[in-house]
């Protein structure tokens, strides 16, 4: 069976999740981002806050990296540690974007060839912290550059999160003391 590049590989998932009726966007409350630039986001960014869900459950220091692909596509390492095994969980994914790259929708790979939906619907202009959204309400995430962000970008995370009418009383505010991340 012949293999396919990256792009072709996403658009043909893609085709075949919506064919499966499996829609992987986010809803069309959470508005992504336009004018994004890939370029700026790329970098570390530290997870502040998260609902919680079953991939990070437990997890503390959690981090992912964004690079470029050669194809164009986008590298993401995620990386948490889990205090119950003392061990760091570390998961390699690859993104596309679902439309025009200045549009910040994404579809992040998930187990293998399944993939989610992945917005960011608020960020600031300079790229210190950003609001994503996953396929629903169920998930969001708080990101920034720094471990420990200032209380305003706290309470504009809060108001997004009101606003998308997430479920604030399930947040998790991640711990990020450790020195190694």
């Amino acid at each position: 069976m012949p293999s396919l590049n990256r792009p072709l590989a996403c658009a043909w998932m893609t085709a075949l999740t919506l064919l499966a009726g499996r829609g992987v966007a986010a809803p069309e409350d959470g508005m992504p981002v336009s004018g994004f630039d890939i370029q700026r986001y790329q970098g570390r960014w530290y997870e502040i806050a998260r609902l919680e869900n079953r991939v990070e459950r437990g997890l503390t220091a959690v981090s992912a990296d964004y690079s470029r692909n050669p194809d164009g596509s986008i590298r993401i390492v995620n990386r948490g540690y889990d205090p119950a095994s003392g061990s760091w969980r570390v998961t390699v994914n690859h993104a596309c974007f679902d439309g025009s790259p200045s549009v910040a929708s994404l579809r992040v790979t998930l187990l293998g060839p399944f993939y989610i939906g992945y917005r960011v619907v608020a960020l600031d202009p300079d790229y210190r912290w950003a609001v994503v959204m996953g396929p629903s309400r169920g998930y969001l995430w708080l990101l920034a550059r720094d471990k420990r962000p200032d209380d305003s970008v706290k309470r504009a995370f809060l108001a997004k999160a009101r606003a998308l009418q997430s479920d604030i009383g399930g947040l998790v505010w991640v711990e990020q003391q450790r020195d190694d991340n």
